[in-house]
């Protein structure tokens, strides 16, 4: 018996051996490289153009006493614009993102200024603009940024000069004048990295915003000399616009990955 016990030891003892020498090594596997995480935090210069409305609810009223001659009309418009702009955000999540920012536009958006009680029609064009303010956005992907923004504006309106019903020039016009308010709007971002084609830094947003300016009262003034008609319109001012920029950011050289 014993006999026996020592020859199925010894055959069990050769078997493991054999099977231990026939395995392979393993082969080394890396740890898998982790998902890359954008980066939004940096400075950021940004140039486009767009399309905007102007509206501007008017009245006529005469000179000194401000007596209403007519009532409150809306006269509106439209033009386009270029635009320019740089700012900083700040991610402080994987999901948020603030920012500050400023922006100029340029171009030619143009609303109808009247004076019904004579007959007289003219344009009066949004020249240039600017605006400083904040903005908040969710991350609706590592590389799209969906936002909101607002803040402080001012514009420059320019001159007015009338026509009759004639289309022929009334002598009369409007000067130019600068106005302030404030804006609201929002927009997305997004990268340029799609269809295959690799832009570290550059982005594109779309965006929409309305700018709502106070009140003023401005004096017919006869062509040449100057002199008071005795009538004045009053006319506030609110534009909506569209834009679509380009962006370059200073920080974006491609997406950050941890290191092992």
């Amino acid at each position: 018996m014993k006999k026996i016990v020592l020859a199925l030891t010894a055959v069990a003892a050769m078997t493991g051996s054999a099977s231990a020498a026939d395995l392979a090594a393993r082969p080394y596997v890396k740890a898998p490289m982790a998902a890359p995480v954008a980066n939004w935090t940096g400075f950021y210069i940004f140039g486009g153009g767009g399309g905007g409305l102007s509206n501007a609810d008017q009245h006529v009223q005469t000179t000194g006493t401000n007596t209403a001659l007519t009532i409150d009309q809306r006269q509106g418009g439209s033009g386009w614009f270029g635009t320019v702009g740089l700012g900083y955000d700040w991610q402080f999540n994987s999901t948020w993102v603030a920012g500050v920012f400023a922006d100029g536009q340029f171009g030619s958006i143009r609303a109808t200024i009247q004076d019904p009680t004579v007959g007289i029609t003219g344009n009066q064009k949004l020249e240039d603009s600017w605006a400083a303010g904040v903005r908040l956005g969710w991350l609706v992907a590592p590389n799209v940024l969906s936002y909101v923004n607002g803040g402080y504006s001012g514009a420059h309106f320019g001159s007015t000069s009338f026509m009759t019903l004639a289309g022929v020039p009334a002598g009369i016009h409007l000067n130019g004048y600068n106005r302030n308010g404030w804006f609201i709007g929002g927009g997305v971002e997004n990268s340029l990295n799609i269809f295959g084609i690799t832009s570290p830094g550059w982005f594109m947003k779309t965006e929409y915003r309305s700018a709502f300016y106070n009140a003023k009262t401005s004096n017919e003034l006869v062509d040449g000399t100057n002199a008071l008609v005795g009538r004045d319109i009053r006319a506030n001012s609110w534009n909506q616009t569209i834009s679509t920029s380009l962006v370059y950011r200073f920080n974006w050289t491609g997406p950050v990955v941890a290191k092992y």
